[in-house]
């Protein structure tokens, strides 16, 4: 199985973010996990939400930010990777010039019910 970011049509999760589903089991045949493209443009950031059961990693490929992490502010440029466990409280913010690009890893795959957002809008 093989996917093309450029052939996949975006949508917006619950968080607010833009997201590609590069691969997603309910469409491309894997099993235990997800992974997406997600853009954040420049001066925005998704809402605080945390996941019950899925553990995520984030790899920044393009663009700066500021990971809300638990408690922790971290900024992130690209090549940062950082874990968020499952049930931690995270947003991020694209700090830039540009939007921020994120390769998003989810085990399990990622699911809107699985989202508890965690602020307004």
């Amino acid at each position: 199985m093989k996917t093309r970011l450029a052939d996949i049509a975006p949508y917006i999760t619950k968080d607010g973010s833009e997201i590609r589903e590069l691969m997603h089991p309910d469409h491309h045949g894997n099993r235990a996990q997800s992974l997406a493209e997600a853009v954040v443009p420049a001066g925005a950031r998704t809402r605080l939400h945390r996941h019950r059961e899925t553990e995520e990693l984030y790899h920044v490929t393009s663009g700066e930010g500021l990971l809300t992490l638990g408690g922790e502010k971290i900024k992130v440029s690209p090549g940062d990777t950082a874990l968020i466990p499952p049930g931690t409280p995270h947003c991020i913010e694209a700090t830039g010039a540009g939007p921020l690009h994120i390769l998003c890893c989810c085990s399990p795959a990622y699911r809107h019910e699985d989202t508890e957002l965690l602020d307004q809008p």
